[in-house]
């Protein structure tokens, strides 16, 4: 329950500070004074877009706190998924600076708006007048049965697992576009890596056949001219070779006059071994190579099919056919993968629809279950509120495509005069007939789902007299279960009230400011006897004032 409320620097508030109780707390002032910003401030509590044209003092940032007590309503599991510390007294506060920017918190941690959200419409209910309109919107009425049902668990886990299905829907659409874009171009790319894997392609060979197509060019050239390098070094007349050993066979007799000579001995030895080794190496290359014709068109044939490629691919070396070679490889081999993912996510669907189909037909069963209660209960609290011919009934179809909602259809059709068939809310009734209508339904959800608080701003629009002393009694009733605070020009809600503010305003300093105080007894005999008769209170005004709070 809303246990106190602090307001700062927000619309006509300079700082306001309220505590309130259980049981029905009654709000009344003049038009005009205020009562609304109270809401006002509540909601941006609950979420509400914020900015800065509600700061009073534009040099000066708006706070709005709010204490809830919470125990028993089993709301721990949320601070623990949302790494909250979890007290009792639960702080929540909403900050908006002078430049419209806002802040959140609860217990002192910041969080955003989304959480915030979902935990205060779980803490208070705000109905406002132009919520009475929600009775002609779908979703609402289909909320009403599910709250009379007790199923909203169920349904926003339902509504989660259809959210989760929609998304693997879009994904499968995707990757159905995916592969209509791709199968056309998979032909296109096999054709390619199939031409690139069958070249055999190997980093480099472009470079080696351009070298042994030049040495096969050249072969008789190269031939001849390692025949006389032969011959100089090994096989002539007048060789290298045996000019060395010469030269080897005149030092040889000084080696032993000087260190220096054997040195130079032993080097042109070593040169003259190496020598001839290498004068063998060249006749034996001389005697092998030779002029193959075939294997030089080969060459050129394999030479003409790589530069062939590196044209059409537009690319300079080899490795790069090999790297786009590669990437063919790996856009088949994701086509593949996505023939695979596209049965996976199928697969995936169809266990998910499987199971919302079930939960669908659970919830529309319980959905059908409740209709003649609600019908009969409602028509039972309208009797009481002066409207004892007034019917409503509920029609419930079966719809052939899955939604969020479900497979429902609910249409809430009305009749308030005897004789006339229910038709759809929208075309029949009026503003009192809906606030009533709308009072039935709150009070019939608030015994099955116990919100801490719920707040009404007007709820007796269009009624009065014993109609109102009606609502107030049906407000008492279900203050015994809640905190009910309720926004009221009435006399006769007022009375039935165990608390009762008063909103006023105060002009001075050249500024006007909203305040709200908490009236005695006998301030409350003065305030209602002015909601009875005006301004000035009469005496027969004030013996009905205490006759209503008796």
């Amino acid at each position: 329950m809303l246990q106190n409320l602090k307001i700062y620097n927000y619309a006509l508030i300079d700082e306001l500070n309220i505590d309130f109780t259980d049981g029905l707390t009654v709000i009344t002032g003049e038009t005009g004074s205020g009562k609304s910003i109270l809401l006002g401030a509540l909601s941006l509590l609950l979420g509400k877009r914020a900015d800065n044209q509600s700061l009073l003092d534009q040099t000066k940032k708006c706070i709005v706190e709010a204490v809830f007590l919470v125990k028993n309503y089993g709301l721990e599991t949320f601070f623990v998924e949302h790494d909250l510390d979890y007290e009792d007294a639960v702080i929540i506060r909403r900050e908006i600076n002078q430049q419209g920017n806002s802040r959140a918190f609860i217990n002192d941690t910041p969080v955003n708006l989304t959480i915030l959200r979902e935990f205060t419409r779980q803490l208070i209910d705000i109905h406002s007048q132009h919520q009475t309109l929600m009775l002609n919107h779908a979703d609402f009425q289909m909320e009403v049965l599910d709250s009379f049902a007790l199923q909203h668990p169920l349904v926003k886990q339902f509504k989660k697992e259809f959210s989760e299905y929609k998304l693997l829907e879009n994904e499968l659409n995707n990757l159905l576009e995916k592969e209509k874009k791709s199968k056309a171009e998979n032909d296109y790319l096999n054709f390619q890596f199939n031409e690139l894997e069958s070249s055999n392609l190997i980093e480099g060979e472009l470079e080696e056949n351009e070298k042994e197509l030049e040495m096969l060019v050249h072969t008789e050239e190269i031939k001849k001219n390692f025949f006389l390098v032969s011959g100089l070094m090994l096989n002539d007349e007048i060789n290298v070779t045996s000019q060395l050993k010469e030269v080897k066979n005149l030092l040889q007799k000084f080696i032993p006059f000087h260190e220096k000579i054997k040195e130079l001995y032993e080097r042109i030895d070593s040169c003259s071994i190496e020598l001839i080794d290498i004068a063998k190496e060249t006749e034996l290359f001389e005697e092998n190579i030779s002029f193959d014709p075939e294997r030089m068109q080969l060459l050129n044939e394999r030479r003409d099919v790589l530069y062939r490629l590196l044209q059409k691919h537009q690319v300079t070396t080899i490795d790069e056919l090999i790297k786009l070679k590669e990437d063919f490889s790996n856009k088949i081999a994701d086509i593949t993968s996505l023939d695979e993912k596209i049965i996976s996510v199928k697969k995936e669907m169809s266990v998910k629809l499987d199971k919302l189909n079930k939960t669908a037909e659970k919830i529309s069963d319980n959905r059908k279950k409740v209709i003649p209660e609600i019908e009969k209960e409602i028509s039972i609290l309208l009797s009481q509120l002066g409207m004892s011919d007034g019917k409503i009934k509920i029609n419930h179809e079966k719809k052939n495509v899955l939604t969020s909602s479900g497979y429902d259809n609910v249409v809430f059709m009305f009749s308030a005069n005897k004789g006339h068939e229910p038709r759809e809310l929208s075309k029949i009734a009026s503003g009192g007939e809906l606030s009533r209508l709308m009072l039935c339904i709150k009070s019939l959800i608030a015994e099955r789902n116990l919100l801490p608080t719920i707040i009404f701003d007007e709820i007796d629009m269009g009624v009065s007299g014993k109609i109102a002393n009606m609502i107030g009694l049906i407000l008492k009733k279900m203050a015994k279960r809640m905190q009910l605070i309720v926004i009221t020009h009435l006399p006769q809600i007022a009375g039935k009230g165990d608390v009762h503010f008063l909103v006023y305003k105060k002009t001075g300093d050249e500024m006007t400011r909203s305040l709200i105080k908490k009236l005695n007894n006998d301030q409350r005999v003065d305030e209602i006897s002015k909601m009875l008769s005006g301004n000035k209170a009469s005496e027969a005004a004030e013996q009905a004032a205490r006759e209503l709070l008796n």
